[in-house]
């Protein structure tokens, strides 16, 4: 009888990346394979990787080093967005068996079964205008929260962005199959789904079984949809566009039992010039007035915001302009970026480039701005009692888990609140 082959899984990036790790992983069991640890020697290693950053890139090479000295005889799949945008580079890796472009991820299983150490490095990688499939995946390794993928791809083109050349144009699933998606995290005991997507409010697919408007249903529909499957206590919008979170998202948000008061809306300039020259698809006017809607529906919810600095041509002026606009914003917390060049973005034609020191500068104003603004926003929910729901991992005799509004609670471990949501004065 053959020995069960073994595989070992790492991921870089985002909440997505992470969801379809899982699902790879399941698909690979289901197959037969054994889950190891990536710390573990394993017969297979695949890596899912991200390339928003140099430094996803960067670790990726890093990753497979490791296993060359560890295991040399393993075989290494990269796949994931790195993988679409530089296929060859990553074939010329020292270690590197197969890379797997956005179409064939999913057909792993199948690649692996022809693939044999010590041939040269095979790349399966389509042209990105072929990918229109929508392949779903969810998270299922914490029995607390969930990571589902409900949408991929992005027909978005900001400037600095390779995300559409990664992944393909917007393309969802089916609000049914989310449904059931969700039903079954629910069955395994998962008590709160974060809902991921690449350009999440973009959601938009035909209509099937359970329509609302006949004929096509977007993301307010799948989430009205969503709130009335049993078992599931939350949910959160892991990312959503500020021009396509309308009032009526935000105000069912406020109405709903389960839909939790937290949102992520990147914003990425608080410049107009700027937000012009990046391609984004609103102006900082559009912005307030979401913030505004939102405190004034729900004042204890949670905002926070992705903020790019040092993007080509950010005089002091423009940078000043965010800086201003983010500090008299009633947002919570900020996720800083410092712009990185990408290939065959057209951010690189537009001059003059901002020193990489100005831009790391930018990034510690920034950050220091969001400790201060978390502060206060925690400050000001001090002695209100809110459901916290705890995470079920005993971290050296102490537990961790959030309040509905994202405020992180940390207590000595009681196995009874494992999983549970808790009403927790907070402190």
């Amino acid at each position: 009888m053959d020995k069960k082959r073994s595989v070992a899984f790492h991921t870089l990036g985002c909440k997505l990346n992470f969801s379809e790790t899982s699902t790879l992983s399941r698909m690979l069991e289901n197959d037969g394979f054994e889950k190891k640890e990536f710390e573990e020697t394993a017969d297979v290693y695949v890596i899912n990787t991200c390339s928003v950053t140099d430094n996803a890139d960067k670790e990726c090479r890093m990753l497979v080093r490791r296993i060359q000295r560890r295991s040399p005889e393993s075989l290494v799949v990269i796949t994931g967005c790195y993988a679409q945008l530089k296929p060859k580079e990553i074939a010329e890796i020292p270690g590197v068996d197969l890379v797997l472009g956005a179409g064939e991820k999913f057909n792993i299983g199948a690649h692996l079964r022809e693939l044999a150490k010590g041939d040269s490095a095979k790349i399966s990688s389509c042209d990105i205008e072929e990918v229109t499939g929508f392949n779903a995946s969810f998270s299922a390794n914490d029995r607390t929260r969930t990571f589902l993928k409900v949408q991929d791809g992005c027909s978005y083109n900001c400037s600095f962005c390779t995300i559409p050349m990664a992944r393909g144009k917007s393309r969802s699933d089916s609000v049914q199959n989310v449904v059931d998606n969700a039903r079954k995290i629910a069955a395994g005991g998962v008590k709160e789904i974060v809902l991921t997507g690449v350009n999440l409010g973009d959601f938009r697919t035909n209509a099937g079984p359970g329509a609302i408007n006949g004929s096509e249903q977007d993301f307010f529909d799948l989430i009205q949809q969503l709130d009335k499957v049993e078992g599931i206590e939350r949910y959160r919008i892991s990312s959503i566009e500020p021009n396509l979170l309308n009032n009526d998202i935000i105000a069912f948000v406020a109405e709903s039992k389960k839909f939790m008061p937290h949102f992520h809306i990147p914003l990425q300039s608080g410049s107009n010039k700027i937000l012009g020259l990046m391609r984004r698809r609103y102006k900082r006017e559009l912005y307030a007035e979401r913030v505004g809607l939102i405190k004034q529906l729900m004042p204890h919810c949670a905002i926070g915001a992705d903020v790019i600095v040092g993007f080509p041509s950010e005089t002091e002026g423009d940078f000043t302009e965010t800086f201003d606009f983010l500090h008299q914003l009633d947002v919570s917390y900020l996720h800083v970026f410092t712009y990185s060049e990408r290939d065959n973005t057209k951010a690189l034609e537009i001059k003059p480039v901002v020193p990489v020191h100005i831009r790391n500068e930018r990034n510690k104003i920034l950050r220091n701005l969001s400790y201060k603004k978390l502060q206060y926003f925690t400050e000001q929910h001090i002695g209100q009692t809110r459901k916290v729901l705890f995470e079920i991992f005993n971290k050296n005799g102490m537990m961790e888990g959030y309040s509905d509004n994202y405020i992180r609670v940390t207590t000595p471990y009681r196995a009874e609140w494992a999983n549970k949501q808790v009403d927790w004065t907070l402190q």
